[in-house]
């Protein structure tokens, strides 16, 4: 018999509202775009999630397969749900706090259905204000991909973009793999960092977060083979080949 997976999220604060879950993933990458994604999700999902032996948590704690089955799932099921993308340059001219609070605001603006109440992942958020100028109700939540189903249904969301994104990124321009951008998703981890050091940065890596931040691309000491070397002319046109929003 297949291992029932247990639930124990709060489905919602108040029944008779509409609430909206927004979360992010990638905030703290040195390569790629930011994902932001909001959900809302009927009243008795809980009762959804447990007949179909879905496993809805915070994203980082569940595995790529467990992910994939539960976006399908979400995406099936929810009332709405909006993903957002921040690529890499806009964080780099505007930075990643700012960028990341528009975003949620713009999965909001997008949303098919108006919420009642905001329920925000993390301690940050602008007040909203709709259409008609009318503020709509948030609450920050610190670790609010592991309290309500919507946060956390807004993580996965988040989570399994940035992961397509960076696929897709590797896919069309297979130089990038040097990066291991697969496995570490765009973190800092020791063998990216190692090939940053050793190969420096692609247009793509975030020029203002760390170990990015003042890197200069020395051509003298660089092959094509080694190298990304794009011209900034072309850069809006590459950015748009690996969004996975491309029409």
């Amino acid at each position: 018999m297949k291992e029932k997976k247990i639930n124990i999220l709060k489905p919602y604060q108040n029944p008779h509202l509409i609430e909206m879950g927004i979360d992010e993933a990638g905030r703290g990458c040195l390569f790629g775009s930011l994902f932001v994604a909001s959900v809302i999700l009927p009243n008795h999902f809980q009762q959804l999630i447990e007949e179909n032996n879905i496993m809805i948590r915070d994203s980082k704690k569940m595995s790529k397969k467990r992910r994939i089955e539960s976006q399908a799932f979400i995406k099936e099921h929810a009332l709405a749900y909006t993903i957002q993308e921040i690529n890499s340059y806009e964080i780099d001219q505007e930075n990643i706090l700012k960028c990341t609070l528009n975003g949620m605001h713009q999965v909001v603006f997008k949303s098919k259905i108006k919420p009642d109440k905001i329920l925000v992942d993390g301690n940050k958020f602008n007040p909203y204000y709709d259409e008609e100028n009318n503020q709509i109700h948030h609450e920050c939540v610190i670790g609010g991909d592991n309290s309500y189903l919507s946060i956390a249904c807004a993580s996965i969301l988040a989570k399994t973009a940035k992961d397509e994104y960076i696929k897709k990124c590797v896919q069309e321009f297979p130089d990038l793999e040097k990066y291991d951008l697969v496995n570490n998703s765009g973190y800092g981890t020791k063998k990216h960092i190692e090939a940053i050091q050793k190969y420096g940065i692609s247009d793509f890596h975030r020029k203002t977060f760390g170990i990015c931040n003042g890197i200069m691309k020395k051509k003298d000491k660089k092959t094509e083979k080694e190298v990304l070397e794009f011209h900034k002319d072309d850069l809006d046109k590459i950015i748009q080949n690996c969004s996975i929003f491309k029409t």
